[in-house]
């Protein structure tokens, strides 16, 4: 997943709808001709099935149809098929290619017109059954059993397409649906759903998230393939005709339990991104045609296709596939909402460990006593926590149970309340706690140096405990290979520390002295302590809300 727009990242966590196509994002997109029908019988395809003369018939119409250089899925698989299992025969008197017409709102069909002697022209069309069946002019009573036919075949989830042809005298007009055509028959496609697409659909269930399938597929392929991906079909399909017979209200009603659409235009999922706005859903929507750009530019997440999107629809997005994938989706919202936790992490903790710094730094002298930090200590301190909020929090793996939970409230910001309560409750824990040692080392008649040595460790130590307490999440290992920064950190922190306090060159430097064991190991014991309250009742389930 490639994000355009970093705040994105944000609204991840807070996604309750997404908004896909069924082509390319829960199917492979990888089109492969299943069966041909004609003269009233299905005949599958199959390497070692031949095919008697009606299906090549249908075959070399739709072959004239599709584009010599086939970009398309669909154009490539009947190609495929006409230069594999049934070699195109061309008649004699075919000619060259000499007009094209293609798919336009009022006619989803595209229509060749290539020469034939003594002046003719073929026109081969292929389409959505619909349109070949307004092509043909088809009465009511022939036009009902073909739309039988249709629907037996799209509910074995296949995509299927009609042909037709004529043959005109002349030249192509400049309204080629005023040929008369004959219905050929149809061709059944099989776009296999991805592997991974139920899984990752159960995983956005869990999470909360709503799926919607948007198709421009035949109702009866949508259902079945919706029932393979396992998307709730209990309320039906809405068409793109029913959408269009809808009032503002009864859609709104409507989207509240249809997920399934089917025939709808790429105009009309502006007005379902709409419709889900209108009804409090964060969506997220898909697209990859220039058509697609104005739901994608008003949806909260637009996701454009990187492999078939068009550059307008990737402009328009703030999200691109790189694989087109529907698992790439909810992989980006699981990676979201990882982000979006380590960041709020990182602010309670950067929060947090500057209290401390402060008001050691400030109290002491206030009371008359001597000071506990100088500038060295300051510096040092911020030369531990600056890597640790770029890099330890950045690094945090997800919690196990990060897409069980519902969505985050769209209002919900980054840093709330909540947040900067637990913060300063932090940072104030950890102040109390080093001025204890402090004051209790200088009651104890030690030098001053001594003292502050002490307060000092224990202000590293609570800075690293308190680091680590606020970015580990429960539930995983300690010793997480992740992790390794912040070991490393550590390591490194410690053994800084201990050359401060054990060198006496360094020890000059930041005006401290060397504690004794006992001494040392009660500071630490109190940065423990002070710093690593929150993990420990985090960890055995308390105050979880506060994260």
């Amino acid at each position: 997943v490639l994000v355009r727009r970093a705040a994105v990242i944000e609204t991840l966590g807070a996604v309750t709808m997404l908004c896909v196509d069924k082509t390319g994002t829960l199917t492979e997109n990888r089109m492969s001709v299943a069966g041909i029908w004609a003269d009233g019988i299905y005949y599958p395809v199959a390497p070692d099935l031949a095919l008697p003369a009606p299906a090549i018939d249908v075959a070399h119409l739709a072959a004239f149809a599709s584009a010599v250089h086939a970009t398309d899925p669909m154009d490539r698989a009947v190609r495929q098929l006409a230069e594999t299992a049934v070699p195109i025969r061309k008649p004699p008197s075919l000619g060259a290619l000499v007009a094209t017409y293609p798919l336009r709102p009022g006619r989803l069909a595209v229509i060749h017109v290539h020469e034939l002697d003594e002046g003719r022209s073929l026109f081969a069309a292929k389409g959505a059954p619909e349109a070949i069946f307004d092509l043909c002019r088809m009465d009511a009573t022939v036009r009902a059993t073909m739309h039988g036919v249709v629907t037996g075949l799209a509910e074995k989830g296949l995509r299927i397409l009609g042909v037709a042809s004529a043959t005109h005298d002349g030249a192509p007009t400049d309204d080629p649906t005023t040929v008369n055509y004959r219905f050929a028959g149809f061709i059944a496609f099989l776009d296999p759903l991805r592997s991974d697409v139920p899984r990752a659909l159960a995983e956005a269930r869990r999470a909360g998230i709503g799926v919607t399938m948007i198709t421009g597929d035949y109702p009866q392929t949508a259902l079945e393939i919706a029932r393979q991906a396992g998307i709730d079909r209990s309320a039906g399909v809405l068409t793109g005709k029913d959408l269009a017979s809808l009032s503002s209200e009864s859609l709104r009603d409507r989207l509240r339990r249809v997920r399934i659409f089917a025939r709808i235009r790429p105009e009309q999922k502006l007005e379902l991104v709409n419709a889900f706005k209108a009804n409090g859903e964060v969506v997220a929507m898909t697209g990859d045609g220039v058509n697609d750009a104005p739901a994608l530019e008003t949806a909260h997440i637009g996701i454009a296709m990187g492999e078939r999107g068009t550059d307008v629809a990737r402009e328009a997005a703030d999200l691109i596939l790189l694989d087109d994938s529907f698992a790439s989706i909810v992989g980006g919202v699981r990676l979201g909402r990882r982000i979006f936790a380590n960041l709020r992490k990182a602010l309670v903790y950067v929060t947090a460990v500057h209290i401390p710094t402060a008001t050691v730094a400030l109290l002491p002298i206030l009371f008359g006593l001597p000071p506990v930090l100088y500038p060295m200590h300051v510096i040092l301190m911020e030369m531990v926590i600056d890597p640790i909020c770029s890099l330890v929090f950045e690094a945090e793996p997800s919690e196990k149970r990060a897409m069980e939970r519902p969505p985050r409230p769209a209002g919900e910001g980054l840093f709330g309340r909540r947040q900067a309560l637990l913060a300063l409750a932090q940072g104030l824990i950890v102040s109390v706690g080093v001025l204890l040692v402090y004051v209790f080392a200088l009651n104890r008649d030690l030098p001053v140096e001594e003292a502050r040595g002490m307060a000092f460790a224990t202000l590293v130590g609570a800075n690293l405990v308190l680091a680590f307490a606020d970015s580990a999440e429960a539930g995983t290992s300690f010793f997480d290979r992740r992790r390794i920064v912040f070991w490393s950190i550590s390591f490194v922190t410690a053994v800084v520390l201990a050359v401060i306090l054990f060198v006496p060159p360094a020890s000059a430097v930041f005006q401290v002295a060397r504690p004794s064991s006992g001494a040392l190991a009660a500071a630490l014991g109190v940065a423990l302590v002070a710093g690593g309250w929150f993990g420990f009742i985090r960890r055995i389930g308390v105050l979880r809300s506060l994260k």
